[in-house]
């Protein structure tokens, strides 16, 4: 009945068994008590997501390297979107952009559409066979090279090597 549970490398159980501790740890402030009802969630909460979610290659390394990269663009982005607010003269030339993708369909896309949506004047609106579509604030900066910057880190946190980048708009 659980064959794919006993079937799942032991790295991906015990990463996920101490990501989902952690998260309940968290959620009950850190009661010894609530262990009780912790235990079988935790238990749960593992069992799905080895059904749900294959097994990935994931560079904890890596993702730290990008984090400052990302916050770094937040921050901007929220600087930038506080800016035009409250100088109205400032240019927007809404654009609907598209991104050839390299990375391969699956969780890697949907983490690179998920963190673009979070950087300076980006929104991810669709992913279609290997494209993103993107929405800027200002359709005359180039974007591109911002773009394949979050999918090179996104591809050295997933463990994937990209081909060489053909962007275009």
């Amino acid at each position: 009945m659980l064959s794919f549970l006993a079937n799942a490398p032991w790295p991906t159980l015990v990463s996920r068994g101490l990501l989902f501790s952690l998260i309940w740890w968290i959620l009950a402030d850190g009661s010894v008590g609530s262990w009780l009802v912790g235990v079988p969630a935790v238990l749960l909460a593992l069992i799905c997501s080895v059904a749900l979610l294959p097994t990935v290659h994931f560079r904890w390394i890596a993702f730290f390297r990008f984090v400052p990269f990302f916050l770094v663009r937040s921050l901007m982005g929220g600087v930038d979107v506080a800016w035009r607010a409250f100088r109205p003269g400032m240019p927007i030339a809404p654009d609907l952009i598209e991104y050839p993708l390299r990375l391969p369909p699956g969780l890697a896309r949907v983490f690179m559409a998920d963190t673009v949506s979070l950087l300076p004047g980006t929104i991810s609106t669709e992913i279609r066979q290997n494209c993103l579509k993107v929405h800027v604030l200002d359709g005359s900066k180039d974007v591109l090279p911002e773009l394949e910057a979050v999918e090179q880190g996104v591809a050295r946190m997933f463990g994937i090597f990209l081909t060489v980048s053909g962007g275009n708009k």
